[in-house]
């Protein structure tokens, strides 16, 4: 699904919440749950799902393999097609019918899925499009959208009966199809292409009334086989618009017919570019196959001269895909298209993009380079992406397919953008590019648990943007990011392993706490190592196979020997937050004697205690007309061990072409004229105000002077949020040195609320701060501290007063900075 920027967390009543399947050993007791084995919890292993996580010795998947002819009438706006498709039975089940999925329906009136939603009465002043689109699905009026089912017949012609319900159809077969045989059938429909953008979905047209032209994306534009596996059966719940997608791999040979003008992008090869494209295109489409730089096969000029001369004639375009689990494909003239071929694993993968004159200025230096990027980072972390092609097409919006996907970012007229804008479009050309490995070979179900895709490509999606420069403000995956979330009440929050239709806060549930919780895995607890090594078995178990949630779980134990029920337990099966206290320091020096008491030691010392007011949030800011660079107000862990990784080199650092202004705005490099940007516009924005600092009081000189020799600390702790986690302590010493030391979440196995630690230092400490690198998710930073903190550097200052706006775009109207820049 499209990738999600930013989540507003407002208040939302639940009535029906589904509880997570939190099994407690011992209810009640202060120990006995949090750490005890999932156990029932997760399936049975069997033989073709063992308990390693790995697929057992009799795994099997089905096939379904499609020949499909359609034509697109851009006058009437409507797809017409004919499929032929062969369906394997590899299950050792007889089957007495098939399902297929007609996801068009979910548009219309008469035949939707939409028909649980509740809706209401639209404010006054709403378009005829949004009373029709708040009433619409709900009524009775054929709106004339939706899959038309025109013939539906056997290999030899002979009818087949079918029944369509919602946007479920199921074909009953004349005879059984017995395990190791196949069913052909022959499929012939057409629909009418809806506004995607007054009418929503993913597919669909958008009209340019300035140049009077279309862009089509078609996606879910042909009937296809639901998915039918060994541990649900068929996957035939209703497509909502929200739930995605369950699929089977197969093989697709699909025509096109198309304007003759047209630039058509589309899963797959295309084979016969020599009968579509003039000699020159042609001729610059082979040159980009060994260019180390994109080139324009279409250039900027033929796509507006195109616009204005639409033409009459008609061409096919023939694609050819192997195992894939899905098509889709894009129609214009508006396009320009760019490629590069870039090596992976031992192959040559071209890498395109298909943008219109909305967005040249922005996607010409970035999208292609992007997609190469997210090609060969993914491939490192995964397995060597297997297929001939890579696609990223401007489409105002963000949706994946096989080999290629559809995403956002569009200039203004005069060329510029905002670096909300560029780090917009950047993040979601990697988030969709990299959904060719989750869930496009990696074939999770998403209709089931949406999480399995958005959640494991929005964790790549950041170890991707991390590499792509060690300055770009990720908002997912960094454990602090998720903090807000977690931190609402539990009536607005579902466990991550809840059915897709049934989540509220469905950023934060499906993408962001997932990605989150598998970096702190990777960075926190399991280590760069054990977990990349992990990971990569699991995909590579399941690359073009369908895992369930158990398979994850249980390969990233098999593969690291790390025990980790635990942590799915508390991140994934329920909702407690970490909110980990300091309540209490108890401070003592030693007495000068072989054998000191360790009861006189701490004489005279009760608990020093609790939080400081702390850093909560950032410093006040200027106020000003231009938004500030957009970097993070802090560096996460990942961000700092990356950029001292020796072997670790960042993309925008290598290739100068990438480094536009805002490259060099972010580094202090450029400045801009504010006296140019207030005659632009009046618009100006204060930032929050600082928070107050700590409330600790230092130990008093009599204290410092009445123990000699070894300083001794007990240090109290208590799970208020409930979910346990390692406890980061992090010392500094009154000489302005510091120590960290990491302890282990298991220190919770005995008591699952209050823990203590016993230190001997060998420098009196001047502050305590638990979690410095806000590694942790914690909600709650004021009961962190203890003692008296740092003041912050004028850096510091600096770096946090800047990135308050700008993180999330600035100020309300702030003028973009490229437009006055100097």
């Amino acid at each position: 699904m499209k990738r999600l920027f930013t989540f507003l967390f407002t208040s939302i009543t639940v009535t029906g919440l589904v509880h997570a399947q939190d099994i407690q050993n011992n209810p009640g007791s202060n120990h006995g749950n949090k750490f005890e084995q999932l156990g029932t919890i997760m399936p049975t292993p069997n033989e073709q799902r063992t308990a390693s996580g790995a697929p057992g010795t009799k795994y099997w998947q089905q096939r379904a393999d499609y020949n499909i002819k359609c034509e697109l009438d851009e006058k009437n706006l409507k797809l017409t097609g004919s499929e032929t498709v062969t369906y394997f039975n590899n299950s050792p089940d007889p089957l007495t019918y098939i399902w297929l999925q007609l996801d068009e329906n979910q548009h219309s009136t008469l035949n939707n899925a939409d028909y649980q939603s509740s809706s209401n009465m639209p404010r006054g002043g709403s378009s005829v499009q949004n009373i029709e689109r708040s009433a619409g699905r709900n009524g009775t009026a054929d709106n004339g959208l939706g899959d038309m089912i025109t013939k539906l017949t056997d290999a030899t012609g002979r009818k087949l009966s079918y029944t369509i319900n919602k946007t479920m159809m199921r074909i009953d077969l004349p005879t059984p199809l017995m395990p190791g045989k196949q069913f052909i059938f022959n499929l012939d429909w057409n629909y009418k292409i809806s506004d995607r953008l007054t009418v929503g979905g993913r597919g669909g047209y958008e009209y340019f009334p300035e140049d009077k032209n279309y862009l089509f994306t078609m996606t879910q534009w042909y009937p296809r086989l639901c998915v039918y596996s060994d541990f649900q059966g068929w996957q035939n719940h209703q497509f909502t618009g929200r739930g995605e997608f369950a699929l089977t791999f197969g093989n697709f040979h699909v025509q096109m017919t198309v304007p003759s003008d047209h630039v058509v992008g589309g899963t797959g090869e295309c084979v016969n570019y020599a009968a579509v494209l003039t000699p020159a295109r042609l001729a610059r489409y082979n040159q980009a196959k060994t260019s180390k730089e994109p080139v324009e096969i279409v250039t900027l000029a033929e796509a507006k001269a195109a616009e204005q001369h639409p033409a009459t004639a008609k061409k096919t375009y023939v694609f050819q895909a192997n195992n894939v689990r899905d098509f889709a494909w894009t129609s214009s003239r508006k396009f320009v298209w760019d490629a590069m071929g870039v090596p992976v694993g031992g192959h040559t993968t071209m890498c395109m993009s298909f943008y219109s004159k909305e967005s040249y200025a922005l996607w010409k230096p970035y999208s292609t380079r992007l997609v190469a990027h997210t090609v060969k980072t993914y491939s490192d972390f995964t397995f060597p992406y297997p297929y001939p092609v890579a696609q990223s097409v401007e489409a105002s919006n963000g949706m994946e397919y096989p080999m290629i996907c559809f995403n956002n970012g569009r200039n203004e007229k005069d060329g510029t953008y905002s670096e909300t804008t560029k780090n917009g479009m950047i993040g979601v050309i990697i988030h969709e590019v990299g959904h060719n490995f989750f869930p496009m070979i990696v074939n999770s179900d998403e209709r089931q648990w949406t999480w399995m895709d958005e959640g494991l490509n929005s964790f790549v999606e950041y170890l991707t943007e991390e590499l792509w420069d060690n300055k770009f403000p990720s908002k997912k995956g960094a454990a602090y990011t998720i903090a807000s979330y977690m931190r609402l009440p539990k009536d607005q929050l579902e466990p991550i392993m809840t059915n897709s239709e049934n989540i509220v806060q469905f950023g934060p549930n499906a993408y962001s706490k997932p990605a989150t919780a598998l970096n702190i895995l990777r960075e926190t607890i399991m280590g760069r190592k054990l977990f990349d090594y992990a990971f990569k078995e699991y995909a590579r178990r399941w690359a073009f196979k369908h895992p369930t949630p158990a398979d994850l779980f249980r390969t990233m134990e098999d593969a690291s020997g790390e025990d980790l029920d635990w942590f799915w337990r508390g991140w994934f099966y329920g909702t407690d937050p970490v909110d980990i206290s300091l309540d209490s320091v108890k401070v003592g020096k030693g007495a000068p004697t072989d054998k000191p008491d360790m009861s006189a030691m701490f004489a005279g010392f009760g608990g020093r205690g609790g939080a400081g007011g702390g850093a909560r949030g950032g410093f006040g800011g200027q106020q000003g007309v231009v938004a500030p660079p957009a970097v993070n107000a802090f560096e996460d862990i990942s961000k700092v061990r990356n950029r001292s990784d020796k072997n670790i080199s960042f993309y925008v650092d290598k290739n100068p072409a990438t480094q536009d202004f805002y490259y060099k705005y972010d580094r202090g490099m450029v400045g801009v004229d504010e006296e140019k940007a207030k005659s632009l516009t009046a618009a100006a924005q204060a930032n929050r105000p600082a928070a107050g600092g700590s409330n600790t009081e230092p130990m008093t000189d009599e204290e410092k002077a009445k123990y000699a020799g070894k300083y001794f600390y007990e240090l109290n702790f208590s799970n208020k949020g409930g979910l346990v986690m390692p406890i980061i302590v992090e010392f500094t010493f009154k000489d302005g040195t510091t120590q960290i030391d990491r302890i282990p979440a298991q220190i919770w196995r005995l008591n699952e609320k209050h823990v203590s630690k016993f230190y001997i230092q060998d420098k009196e400490v001047a502050s305590i701060k638990l979690d410095p690198m806000r590694e942790t998710a914690d909600i709650d930073e004021t009961n962190n501290y203890w003692g008296k903190l740092p003041e912050p550097s004028k850096f510091q200052l600096f770096k946090q007063r800047a990135a308050a706006g700008g993180a999330r775009g600035g100020a309300t109207g702030a003028v973009n900075p490229m437009q006055v820049g100097k």
